[in-house]
């Protein structure tokens, strides 16, 4: 298995509770050292993916890792989930997209579940107000590739207050 991501505690800590659980864990911190050890011959049957890496974004990872094996099971985790960068990651490739917190046992389901999504269920609420415009502000971000300037003339928002607003967590469902 692979684990990409940058926090050195977390990855720490994340590859000892999978590796208690029978995954052979291999780390790398950076996209860099995830080509370098894929360069190697390296040929994951698993990863686990850090969306956030130091400014770059972990679903980079993807292509190369689908190019060592293709069968290879990718989860992807993140610290500010949303609707935007999930359908990313699973147009890519990956197997499931998972918000932080999460339990090492819904990373190793996620990991070994071969079954596809249901893909008729339906959510039991609607998104709050708050979490709506949290997606939509996440949503033309990822359309202006990161440019908060281009994405706050496309929202017709004052710069600053989009800034203000991506520096919050994200709302609750």
């Amino acid at each position: 298995m692979l684990l990409l991501d940058d926090d050195a505690v977390l990855a720490s800590v994340l590859a000892r509770a999978l590796g208690k659980r029978g995954f052979a864990v291999h780390h790398a911190a950076s996209l860099e050292a995830c080509a370098d050890l894929l360069a190697t011959g390296y040929v994951p049957d698993f990863a686990v993916l850090d969306l956030n890496l130091e400014g770059s974004s972990g679903l980079r990872a993807i292509e190369g890792l689908q190019r060592a094996n293709a069968e290879c099971a990718i989860v992807v985790l993140t610290g500010y989930a949303s609707i935007s960068t999930a359908v990313d990651a699973i147009k890519l490739g990956a197997r499931q997209y998972l918000a932080k917190p999460v339990e090492v046992e819904a990373i190793a389901k996620a990991l070994l579940d071969e079954q596809a999504p249901d893909l008729d269920a339906a959510p039991d609420e609607t998104l709050s107000v708050s979490r709506l415009e949290w997606e939509h502000i996440q949503r033309v971000l990822a359309e202006h590739e990161g440019n908060v300037s281009a994405t706050a003339r496309a929202l017709k928002m004052h710069r600053r207050t989009l800034q203000r607003k991506l520096g919050k967590k994200p709302a609750r469902e």
